[in-house]
């Protein structure tokens, strides 16, 4: 301890008499260090922390796989629920859920009517998750039943919100929906139901209140309504794998015994997802690309330290030497080396530290919309371990080469009275080789990350110009959810909705105004349903058909600007009692009527016995990502297929922002008690759902953007060093009557031939690797030749900056001053 604390105090000094060099270490280690405890952070609240569930681990939830078009996957109905529920032999307990919409009025001190989200639950949730009410009570089972009083359970958020965290709140009533709940529970602060949890086919973004969801004897014989999630725990010796195969031999056996429910061809598939992998979704492979990068960040930081440490060794061989000469061993020299390599890291680790704690600050701004759980991400005491355990590890993988190669010295040479440090034995041709080595390694690297930026940012682009079906410019867009209380039957839904359509189209600076039950770019109120062409019959091998369905109001293709391809849109006749239509969109004519007119043409959901005929096509349009193909998709009329909770659209010839008050003070005209929410531009929504490409495309770019400035000055290192040791040599060349311009090319040559050399080994491996990110382009493959032309070429213009200035130098040399100490 007394030698490591000596050794320390010697390493400490002699950073501080090099505090130029000392800055540039702890700055490129601070830089690699940080940008990966980042993403390690992201990492572990993502991937390594479980979620705050009891059990979280052994939690899964299934999914109704039925094989179709761009169908991912689909939900249960209740009698499937209790087919599951009732036959398993792998879950310790099940529940069932789906969000609900709730308008909520009468809270005091409440100025204008408003809407929230919650969900709608079984009893066996709470249990299932391992949750307790933090005042009152949750739900018992036998309010599982019909009949039973209304009762709400309040999040810790809304009542803080909007009871001001009233402990005496149990037993107070809350109208909902037009209906009063009396509140038995809050649910403590560390609970929460959000979107990524509960993937609702409502699209709830967060559970304020959570209601029970008694099924009737109708909804438990039920099995077409695929509107419901189902949650389960698995029994502690099964895996998910076991969970899976037992799954399957249910869903044969429902198949079995409820032919009419399920097609022959497809059928029903349910799958068994953990519930930490359903939250995660499609982060992982991003992260995963992306704690590569700044692995690649951090070795090239790693291989600049080392070059400065190399470079210093060379100026401290006299001072080694004398070490050595006073006795000191060889063992002795390394350790006392690594210590000083070991105090950079750490140092730079501590920098690193509060690198990560800001760059987690800017992750949350950026990725908000983007990355699940991402309010828990935090530099916690896992993520200051795992810096300092990188800390140590680069500590040792940069400063072990160095040390080893300083600490070979000849005794006589270094110990010579005029002996020059920039001599040209075999240790300086050595110490050359290993710093070129390290340049060469920098450059491959930099260009692997420029390469698969640049891939990002060419797939980003791809996606703004492609065109998504619709014009979302100048469109404002908002829900509205009709309470069943007040609204019951079909009539008064239509009724309302007409009037709201009436009254809007009124409003100065309105084109046209529409409605819609599923709104482009939202995941609000998916419907993928079975449908039935007339006279088509799949092959066994296929699949039966899903169709994406939309149910929307005569003036939706004109708001949206969708085009008429063939036929007429919906109009007037289009209502109940009429003859009931369809319009489809080109993909569903080319599939089952190419090279005929489809007008005419019948088809029918797959869960009625009536036949829709086909009046018109429309174009293709995006309906849930910008970048993905669109499913085939099918236009109901609403008045023909009346649904409470709508999205409508308006059209405006001026900025839509500034129409959201005189927009909800006429629905406001229609009934006081009805709340405006979700109100965005469509333009807003496409954007947004580009949020995830987008903050991978940044992130990346950021980190090679580093990796290209590290790698500059890498470069710039080498060439400034191997300038120094070949003054002598340049004065001579000079003396003898070369030209400066000759030597600044001579200069320049060499740091091209290092970028050469890193550029070919740079794109064999990126190559290779890029392949990995496939999946997450757009438009262009993972070997783009424009990428791989453009990106050496930026590069190797770089490696011409960055040498120029040493290299300008040296051609200015007087021959005499580098000629004076011969």
């Amino acid at each position: 301890m007394e030698t490591f604390l000596r050794d320390l105090s010697n390493g400490v000094r002699a950073l501080l008499k090099a505090p130029g060099f000392t800055a540039v270490a702890i700055l490129s280690l601070a830089i690699g260090i940080g940008a990966n405890s980042a993403i390690f952070s992201v990492t572990n609240a993502l991937l390594l922390r479980p979620l705050p569930y009891k059990d979280a681990d052994r939690l899964v939830i299934l999914w109704s796989r039925s094989p179709g078009l761009n169908v991912p996957q689909d939900w249960f109905s209740p009698g499937q629920y209790l087919d599951i529920k009732n036959e398993n032999s792998v879950f310790d307990e099940t529940c069932i859920s789906i969000g609900g919409s709730f308008n909520i009025t009468g809270i005091a001190g409440q100025a204008a009517p408003e809407h929230i989200d919650g969900a709608r639950v079984s009893s066996s949730f709470f249990s299932l998750l391992g949750a307790t009410a933090m005042a009152g009570r949750v739900f018992l089972p036998e309010e599982d039943q019909p009949g039973k009083p209304p009762v709400v359970i309040l999040s810790n958020g809304f009542w803080q919100s909007h009871f001001g965290a009233d402990k005496e709140i149990i037993g107070r009533t809350l109208t909902l929906n037009g209906n009063q709940f009396t509140i038995v529970g809050v649910m403590p602060a560390g609970f929460s139901l959000n979107k990524e949890v509960m993937p609702a086919v409502n699209g709830i973004q967060n559970a304020e209140v959570l209601v029970p969801l008694p099924l009737s004897d109708n909804a438990r014989a039920n099995r077409g309504n695929e509107d419901f999630n189902i949650f389960a725990r698995l029994k502690p010796a099964v895996s998910v794998r076991e969970a899976q195969s037992e799954m399957d031999v249910i869903a044969e056996r429902m198949k079995q015994q409820y032919p009419a429910n399920y097609p022959p061809n497809g059928g029903l598939t349910i799958s068994v997802v953990p519930l930490l992998e359903q939250v995660v979704g499609d982060v992982s492979l991003a992260l995963k690309v992306l704690f590569g990068a700044v692995g690649f960040v951090l070795l090239i930081a790693c291989a600049n330290v080392a070059n400065l440490l190399i470079s210093r060794a060379s100026v401290r061989q006299k001072e080694i030497a004398i070490r050595a000469a006073l006795g000191a061993t060889r063992l002795r020299l390394i350790r006392q080396l690594l210590t000083e390599s070991l105090l950079l890291a750490l140092v730079g680790g501590l920098a690193g530290v509060a690198i990560a704690s800001l760059t987690v600050k800017a992750l949350r701004v950026l990725g908000q919309d983007s990355i699940p759980r991402l309010s828990e991400v935090r530099v916690d005491g896992r993520v200051i371990a795992f810096t300092f355990a990188v800390a140590a590890l680069t500590g040792i993988i940069f400063g072990l080469a160095p040390a080893l190669r300083g600490s070979r010295v000849d005794l006589s040479e270094a110990l010579k009275e005029g002996g020059r440090s920039s001599g040209g034995g075999a240790s300086s041709r050595a110490s050359n080789r290993t710093r070129k080595t390290l340049v060469v390694s920098e450059v491959a690297l930099s260009l692997v990350l420029l390469i698969g930026a640049s891939l990002l940012v060419r797939s980003y682009r791809h996606i703004g110009k492609s065109h998504p079906g619709f014009d979302p410019h100048n469109v404002l867009s908002f829900r509205i959810a009709l309470p069943a209380a007040k609204y019951p039957n079909p009539d008064s839904i239509v009724s309302f909705f007409r009037g709201a359509n009436e009254k809007l189209n009124g409003l100065p600076g309105i084109e046209s105004a529409a409605m819609t039950y599923s709104l482009p770019m939202s995941t609000v109120a998916l419907a993928w349903e079975p449908i039935v062409v007339e006279g088509y019959v799949p092959r066994d091998s296929q699949p039966s058909i899903i169709s994406n369905v939309r149910i929307v109001s005569p003036d939706y293709f004109r708001t949206m600007r969708l085009r008429l391809m063939n036929g007429r849109l919906f109009d007037e006749h289009d209502t109940k009692g009429g003859r009931e239509t369809v319009i489809v969109d080109e993909a569903v004519a080319e599939r089952f009527w190419p090279g005929e007119d489809p007008i005419g043409k019948r088809l029918q959901r797959a869960s009625s016995d009536s036949w829709r005929t086909v009046v018109g096509v429309v174009s293709d349009a995006r309906q849930y990502s910008a970048e993905k193909e669109p499913p085939i998709t099918v236009y109901f009329p609403f008045e023909q297929y009346v649904a409470r909770n709508m999205f409508m659209v308006i059209r405006t010839t001026a900025d839509p922002a500034a129409m959201v008050t005189a927009i909800t003070a006429e629905i406001q005209t229609l009934d006081a008690d009805m709340p405006v929410f979700d109100v965005n531009t469509m333009d807003q929504r496409l954007y947004d759902s580009l949020s995830s490409r987008r903050f991978a495309m940044l992130l990346l770019t950021a980190f090679a953007l580093i990796a290209l400035a590290l790698g500059g000055v890498g470069i710039y290192g080498v060439i400034a060093y191997s300038v120094n040791q070949r003054t002598h040599e340049m004065g001579i060349r000079l003396a003898l009557g070369a030209q400066p311009g000759s030597i600044l090319g001579m200069v320049v040559r060499q740091a091209l031939a290092l970028t050469a050399a890193g550029i070919a080994i740079g794109l064999v491996s990126a190559f290779a690797l890029t392949r990995v990110m496939s999946s997450l382009l757009y438009g262009i493959n993972a070997t783009d030749a424009f990428t791989f032309i453009t990106t050496p070429l930026v590069l190797g213009t770089i490696a011409i900056i960055a040498s120029y200035v040493p290299a300008r130098r040296a051609s200015r040399l007087d021959p005499m001053i580098a000629l004076r100490y011969e």
